[in-house]
């Protein structure tokens, strides 16, 4: 191989390798199927001694036997995720509410590509409405100007109608019992003390659970609890229950909802 050639060679082989490390891995038939839980590391440790995303991944190893579940977080290298791990992963479960700023705006895009382009599931818990890939997706789809007007702040996509630490308790009832998020699920209630009062400032979704939070003072507030969408060719999912103060990830209800969701937006 002449010099010139041989520079060639190697341009065009480091090209290709450039292109593949950039690329979502291709899985054999037989390789398991990826999810990670990400969360920011804020939630009081008596109540989640190993953050939400640790007990959201309790639940999901024995819920999702045949997967591999992973465990992320803002304070891991790459916050959490890194290119290879991105590019493997089948569903992507995000939880934050106090360090939404400090996430990287190319690794929100990142998850938005892998959600659009490669059919990537997303899960969005609680004040993960805030969060920097929540806010990209929903910005996705248009969502209804006179909805915009209603919310808290005004005009922001994915923001709701209020956000009241006021309740003792959440009724969750199934509005769509044929969808997969929902079987095997049946009216349930937990403990409760933050709420988030309708409307949701999103594109048109598919409503999946609906809520009635059981006020302090009396009274009951009536709310939609989660919501489905499709977007390019990834599926998402939204879960409004879950701060951070109650240990709703334990619930057996909610983990059903969690593993059910997971295997849905992996299709």
């Amino acid at each position: 191989m002449t010099s010139m050639n041989r520079r060639r060679f190697l341009a065009r082989t480091g090209a290709a390798l450039a292109v593949a490390a950039a690329s979502p891995v291709i899985r054999a038939a037989d390789q398991k199927k990826v999810v990670v839980v990400w969360s920011e590391g804020t939630a009081p440790k008596n109540v989640f001694p190993d953050d939400i995303n640790g007990a959201v991944v309790d639940g999901l190893k024995k819920d999702l036997p045949g997967w591999e579940v992973i465990k992320a977080g803002i304070e891991d290298p790459d916050q959490g995720l890194p290119d290879d791990l991105l590019n493997r992963c089948d569903v992507l479960v995000w939880w934050g509410h106090k360090r939404h700023g400090q996430v990287k705006n190319e690794l929100a895009d990142k998850i938005v590509k892998r959600v659009k382009e490669d059919g990537m599931g997303f899960i969005a818990l609680h004040s993960a409405h805030f969060a920097k890939p929540n806010i990209k997706l929903m910005e996705q789809m248009p969502t209804d100007p006179a909805l915009l007007k209603k919310v808290r702040p005004a005009n922001r996509v994915a923001a709701w109608g209020a956000y009241v630490c006021d309740s003792i308790d959440l009724t969750v009832t199934v509005t769509d019992p044929s969808h997969p998020i929902a079987a095997g699920v049946s009216e349930f209630t937990v403990k409760h003390d933050e709420r988030y009062s309708d409307p949701y400032a999103v594109p048109e979704a598919k409503v999946i659970f609906e809520g009635s939070a059981t006020l302090k003072k009396g009274g009951v507030d009536k709310s939609k609890q989660g919501f489905v969408w499709q977007i390019g060719k990834g599926k998402m999912f939204y879960f409004q229950p879950g701060h951070e103060t109650n240990p709703i990830f334990m619930d057996s209800n909610v983990r059903k909802i969690m593993a059910n969701a997971v295997k849905w937006a992996a299709k």
